[in-house]
């Protein structure tokens, strides 16, 4: 085959761009680090690293998501605490208030005072808000939860945030389950949804139950004994027994509080007394609900070591695919830098000979 000068010419170009675009690729990996700079250069590898990139970024939004909901169980459980110091605070005064040798009608009357702000206080710990939301509204995280007589104005929902794939973790605890005792049995177990909210009644009705309850005590003996003290209206006289209008264990922290207030108005010592166990019960109910809110902290630590991890071994899959070797990089630059000059030294001795040279 007869070789023109014009073949010569191209193999050479050929050549020579082949070299260049070689160094050009590795001065790059060279700069970026990387093996892979864009799809053609391994696209099989580049699927790979893009769905590790993929899941990177939804495991850092789960991680997002768990920072979130333990920000707002931690808070859910610092109000939960205050509202037990608040209820032990008023089982002591009610012991305090609960017979005649240390306590007097005057002494009673000033007690009430400190069993209302008690109260105040507790409606306030209902009411509590993290950012712009009501952490015990369920659903209805703009609404005020909670009314100076203690009605309910949220309802049963629970927020769920999602802290992995196709895992689901509730943040809150609605007031009705709480406060109210909505789904608390006391030995522990809870079931959702099977009965009816129950709230306090409101404040006219708290003052007629005030003239009730001194007509009560200006009875005999015998009849105060027979009947129930205002301490004790709607809710269970003993720990365990059940609520007679909704068949439920659970208690309402705040009708116990303003009951106990009552009885310590009217110098009901019977009323008083029913309030020590209501006012246990009441504790224990706000203890299941902290030991809640602490089994899902748990949970959430336990999703967040795994996510860390899973967050590592996406990186160190990436890495492997994706990061270029340093030392095989500087060889093959070497290399290809020695191929290329070699290749201009060759070509410059091939092509010397022109047209212009046998015109001369």
């Amino acid at each position: 085959m007869r070789i023109a000068d014009k073949m010569q010419y191209n193999q050479v170009q050929k050549n020579i761009s082949k070299n260049r675009t070689d160094m050009a690729d590795l001065q790059n990996q060279a700069a970026t680090q990387r093996r892979i700079n864009k799809p053609s250069d391994d696209p099989l590898a580049t699927t790979r690293v893009l769905a590790s990139r993929t899941e990177e970024k939804t495991n850092t939004q789960f991680t997002k998501n768990i920072n979130q909901a333990k920000s707002f169980l931690e808070f859910t459980d610092q109000a939960l605490n205050e509202l037990t110091e608040l209820l032990v605070r008023a089982k002591e005064l009610a012991i305090s208030q609960s017979n005649d040798a240390s306590a007097n009608s005057q002494s009673r009357a000033m007690t009430a005072k400190e069993i209302e702000q008690i109260y105040n206080q507790a409606v306030q710990i209902g009411n509590r808000k993290m950012g712009e939301r009501y952490i015990f509204s369920g659903f209805k995280t703009q609404t005020m939860p909670f009314n100076l007589a203690g009605d309910y104005a949220g309802d049963d929902g629970d927020l769920k945030v999602q802290t992995h794939k196709d895992q689901f973790l509730a943040v809150n605890l609605p007031g009705s389950k709480v406060f109210m005792g909505k789904g608390f049995e006391i030995d522990g177990t809870v079931r959702p949804g099977q009965l009816t909210p129950q709230s306090i009644d409101d404040l006219e009705n708290v003052k007629l139950r005030e003239q009730d309850s001194q007509e009560i005590y200006q009875e005999d003996e015998e009849s105060k004994i027979m009947m129930r003290g205002p301490a004790s209206v709607g809710s269970p006289n003993r720990m365990g027994d059940k609520d007679p209008s909704s068949g439920d264990t659970g208690v309402n922290v705040f009708q116990v509080l303003k009951g106990l207030e009552i009885s310590l108005k009217t110098n009901d010592k019977l009323g008083v007394q029913n309030s020590m166990d209501l006012l246990d019960q009441s504790v224990s109910q706000i203890v299941l609900g902290r030991s809640e809110v602490g089994s899902r902290v748990m949970a959430i630590n336990g999703s967040m070591d795994s996510l860390q991890k899973a967050i590592v071994d996406n990186k160190i899959v990436a890495s492997q695919l994706e990061d270029a070797d340093v030392f095989k990089l500087v060889s093959d630059i070497n290399k290809t830098d020695a191929a290329l000059k070699a290749t201009l030294d060759t070509s410059g001795k091939m092509i010397q000979p022109s047209l212009l040279d046998f015109l001369k």
